[in-house]
């Protein structure tokens, strides 16, 4: 199940299927633009998907400079279509090995845009690369979203960079194994007995054999790593010594990876919804089966309390109950064959990630039990509940080979029937989202890669304590690994990304303010550093609806 945080406050890629996955058409426009502050290089005369370099910038900075060369080998274009639109104004495209191994190797291309520092540059703090998790999620939005979230005195300091990585979005290729994938109402997650399961193990066989086929010469340079290799082409390129860095959820991971490759080179980095390195991937994928239990059972207490709103029940049982009724009758009647009971669990699983949108899912119940009424349904799964089978073709490529899964499909049965019990809400949906790990082409190393904390600079963590996607148990997992770091946790926060909350969480936003200002982080001693309240619930009629 995907690792992104919620942006835009109306839904985010998720580390697995329905993803915010915008479509950037004419990423980049031919039209060569400066912007005061930035790094950017007017008057390049290569294309916008020419190849550029990644090193020679760097021989052009003083030793030690954090401060884009303006000599850079990135060449800069003006942004245009959503991008533009979003507030980012200067894009490119970066060349980078395909393996660093072989630098001298086949490239392949990174889409990059950034919002870049205004300040003098005497008072600006360099580059912060930003990440909105997945594996898979796009990341090219995320820059003008964090340039409009974080203080505008804060933003005007650094030159905000965001970038799809390797096989992701823009950036070329953009990996795809079955577009059709998700077409159509899918097999029940929940298999009735033998036969049924073996068609979704059929499914997922195809899934890894349609990639091998497709992309087989890439699939073996899609981990962990080679992104955070990635992340230093990008530092290199600009010419920097040092980068920031502020990511959410699987960017956590990413953030870890890098730390523990390239130390020296990390200013500052804020981790939002921390992915536990301990875990990857199969252990952590249960333990969000758990969690995303609780976040369901909160929203049907939530629904319960405006039982005059939506007449589902008045107690959590009662709400229960009816979303398995709907579920069922969806299993048996998908609506317009769109939505089935696979896709309905799709839709509702975005709710554990951001209660803002329980008001619209719960209308969405309502209308459609009480009267038969589907439009609302549509309107919640469309933007919601579908999926990017890019994201889920990368988020497959990632993990599978970040380390190797269990081959055994017995022992998958054996452990989700176990999670069933107690946690049924996600244990056969979360099983079936990472199956095809079970047949992956490329075989990752037995164990994660082992973080290394020591001589980092100081690191912000941010992290609520219901967190369902990054559970806070996993969370503190990593904090323990990262000695430098220092954790807010929101107390009672379940959304997944704790910053740049609508309604925005002002505790949460003034220790990210002061460190990305300044570099202060909390006092407290031990685990928990510091503490926020949690945003209040929504309630009906807010924008959720």
């Amino acid at each position: 199940m995907s690792m992104s945080r919620p942006r835009g406050r109306t839904r985010d890629s998720r580390v697995g299927p329905a993803a915010l996955i915008i479509s950037i058409a004419g990423l980049l426009a031919l039209t060569a633009c400066t912007s005061s502050g930035s790094a950017a290089v007017a008057g390049s005369s290569q294309s916008a998907g020419s190849v550029h370099g990644t090193q020679s910038a760097q021989a052009a900075q003083p030793a030690g400079s954090i401060i884009p060369a303006h000599s850079s080998t990135l060449h800069w274009h003006s942004c245009s279509g959503q991008l533009a639109q979003e507030g980012a104004p200067d894009c490119t495209m970066l060349s980078v090995p395909l393996n660093y191994a072989d630098p001298g190797g086949r490239h392949i291309s990174l889409a990059l845009d950034m919002v870049p520092a205004t300040a003098p540059q005497s008072q600006q703090q360099g580059v912060m690369l930003v990440n909105p998790g997945g594996p898979g999620g796009d990341g090219l939005p995320l820059a003008a979203e964090v340039a409009q979230g974080i203080s505008s005195s804060v933003a005007a300091d650094y030159d905000i960079v965001g970038f799809d990585p390797r096989g992701v979005g823009s950036s070329v290729p953009a990996l795809s194994c079955d577009p059709s994938f998700f077409s159509g109402v899918r097999p029940n997650y929940i298999p009735v007995n033998s036969a049924a399961e073996q068609v979704l193990i059929n499914r997922a066989k195809m899934y890894a054999d349609d990639c091998e086929q497709k992309f087989g010469w890439l699939l073996p340079y899609m981990t962990t790593e080679d992104v955070a290799r990635d992340m230093d082409s990008i530092r290199a390129a600009f010419g920097v010594t040092k980068i920031n860095y502020y990511a959410f959820s699987y960017g956590t991971y990413i953030g870890q990876v890098y730390a523990t490759l390239f130390p020296s080179r990390i200013r500052r980095m804020v981790l939002d919804s921390t992915v536990d390195p301990t875990g990857v991937w199969y252990t952590d994928n249960v333990d969000q089966d758990y969690a995303f239990q609780g976040r369901m059972e909160a929203f049907f207490a939530w629904v319960a309390q405006y039982d005059g709103t939506y007449h589902l029940g008045s107690t959590t049982a009662q709400v229960q109950a009816a979303w398995y009724r709907a579920r069922n009758q969806l299993l048996a009647h998908p609506v317009d064959q769109m939505i089935g009971a696979d896709e309905f669990d799709d839709t509702f699983l975005e709710g554990g990630y951001l209660d803002e949108l329980w008001p619209g899912l719960a209308q969405a119940l309502s209308s459609y039990l009480d009267s038969g009424q589907t439009s609302d349904l549509i309107t919640q799964y469309e933007g919601n509940g579908t999926q990017s089978e890019n994201e889920f073709a990368v988020y497959n490529a990632v993990q599978c080979s970040d380390v190797n899964w269990p081959r055994s499909w017995a022992y998958w049965t054996t452990d989700t029937e176990m999670v069933y019990k107690k946690a049924p809400f996600q244990a056969w949906d979360n099983a079936w989202f990472n199956a095809s790990c079970a047949f992956w082409p490329v075989q990752g190393p037995a164990k994660p890669l082992q973080i290394k904390g020591a001589g980092l600079a100081g690191i912000l963590m941010l992290q609520g304590t219901l967190d369902p996607a990054t559970p806070y148990a996993g969370a503190q997992d990593a904090h323990k690994l990262l000695p430098s770091a220092r954790m807010v946790v929101v107390e009672g926060g379940g959304n997944h990304g704790q910053s740049l909350e609508q309604p925005s969480n002002s505790c949460v936003q003034g220790y990210l303010n002061a460190y990305l200002a300044t570099g202060a982080l909390p006092k407290g001693a031990g685990l928990v550093n510091a503490t926020c309240p949690a945003v209040p619930d929504p309630t009906p009629g807010t924008s959720g609806d």
